[in-house]
């Protein structure tokens, strides 16, 4: 029977379906904080089936969360819908990386899974996770422990925030193209050439500054909404990860159900 995962973002609540082999399916509904648990409930039960699974097949529940006021919200809805108890990263299950934040409940819980994930996934001495979501986070693990990073603008939202303040400024939709940077012959173009290759040379330049500091061997691997566009881009970024998150999810799903884990 499969665990559900659920990743609570500012932008979309992402749900994964998973077993001990691995990520079955995942989907995505919009963020929103005027959800009831009923509204939240109903969607979710209704999303279900189409990949291939009744709210009663669900074993276990796991999320994380940087939304909390909808935790309350979403865990009435998975108890009443699935009928399952609805666990939380790190309060419910614990984290087997060592925080090394200065304040360690300042720490987003999507980076600390990630941080997670992204140590289990390779084997270098230092890992570093560029995260494409809402903002852009680079997140910096060695050995076993989450040393903290930098949090940049997101991509989309800083291309939100532009077009919004500028009333002749188009929406554009961001494409890399072939990979190789033209000077732009119109407003969407500009706009385009701008964020795609600014954001590339953020990603390229922060890496670099990141693994002259932490020395020695630096695996870089991204995730988030437009991880796969900007890779090809990015020489430094060596491998991408879309479900990294859901990944660390499933990984702590597992080892909670474990004998000796918390359940």
């Amino acid at each position: 029977m499969p665990a559900l995962l659920v990743d609570i973002g500012n932008t979309n609540i992402k749900f994964g379906l998973a077993e001990a082999g691995g990520l079955l399916s995942s989907f995505a509904l919009p963020t929103d904080r005027s959800a009831t648990p009923d509204s939240l409930g109903l969607a979710l039960a209704s999303a279900l089936p189409f990949h291939g699974c009744r709210p009663a097949d669900i074993e276990a529940a796991v999320a994380s969360s940087v939304v909390p006021p909808l935790n309350p919200i979403i865990e009435h809805a998975i108890s009443r819908y699935l009928g399952v108890r609805l666990r939380f990263v790190p309060t419910d299950i614990p984290m087997p990386l060592k925080n090394l934040y200065g304040r360690p409940h300042e720490v987003g819980a999507d980076r600390l899974v990630t941080a997670f994930a992204g140590r289990r996934a390779v084997d270098a001495a230092s890992v570093i996770v560029v995260d494409f979501g809402t903002a852009t986070n680079f997140d910096c693990v060695q050995d076993d422990a989450f040393l903290g990073g930098l949090i940049c603008p997101g991509l989309m939202t800083s291309l939100s925030g532009l077009v919004s303040k500028t009333a002749k400024l188009p929406h554009v939709a961001l494409d890399p193209g072939d990979g190789a940077l033209s000077i732009g012959r119109s407003t969407t173009d500009c706009i385009n050439q701008g964020f795609v290759f600014g954001f590339a040379d953020m990603v390229t330049g922060v890496t670099a500054r990141l693994k002259a500091h932490l020395g020695g061997d630096v695996h870089v691997l991204a995730t988030g909404g437009f991880a796969e566009k900007l890779a090809p881009i990015c020489p430094v970024i060596r491998d991408v990860r879309p479900e990294l998150l859901l990944e660390g999810l499933r990984q702590l799903w597992l080892a909670s159900s474990r004998p000796g884990g918390r359940k």
